[in-house]
């Protein structure tokens, strides 16, 4: 095969969360953000990997799988059992409110997703909700950031930060390069 038709090899890497047509002809599409933030959203309630090979095969996509969950009325297969989905009403209708907003976000037709507008402002009402406040107050990055910073005496990426901190990874990819 000529080099100009083969598809870019590093394309397909870190994609796992693009929508199924993005690897047909890998062209980003204004409404890929959207997909993706949906595979996040499953992601959270399930508290499973975007791809898991060990998974039935028509599932190893996380997206596949929420889907067909959502669609068949089984949300409650899909969501990780230690969020208390099942014993806290109000945890039950907070997931199945994301639930409900992962499937839009996650439609294989651009058209029928809604865009990320649309997908913030119920995001919003539901923070202020289960939060017990009148409107959500939706932190930027910055202020994530710098509220970090204040409170932490140490940087970041200082050895004295690394090594006070136990870090566990849930990585399926070991830790070795060959």
């Amino acid at each position: 095969m000529p080099r100009t038709c083969q598809p870019p090899r590093k394309a397909r890497r870190g994609t796992w969360t693009l929508r199924p047509k993005y690897h047909q002809g890998y062209q980003l599409m204004d409404k890929n953000d959207v997909y993706s933030f949906g595979v996040v959203l499953v992601e959270l309630i399930s508290s499973m990997p975007a791809v898991d090979i060990t998974r039935r095969p028509c599932e190893i996509n996380l997206a596949n799988r929420a889907i067909s969950k959502i669609h068949s009325n089984s949300l409650h297969e899909l969501v990780d059992p230690n969020i208390g989905f099942d014993s806290d009403s109000d945890v039950k209708r907070m997931v199945t409110a994301v639930g409900e907003l992962a499937f839009r976000c996650l439609q294989a037709e651009k058209e029928m997703r809604p865009c990320m507008d649309e997908v913030l402002e119920p995001l919003k009402g539901r923070i202020a909700s289960f939060g017990g406040g009148e409107e959500a107050d939706v932190a930027t990055p910055i202020d994530d950031d710098a509220r970090l910073l204040k409170n932490n005496n140490q940087p970041l990426g200082s050895p004295v930060y690394v090594a006070d901190h136990h870090w566990e990874s849930r990585s399926t990819t070991p830790n070795t390069s060959e």
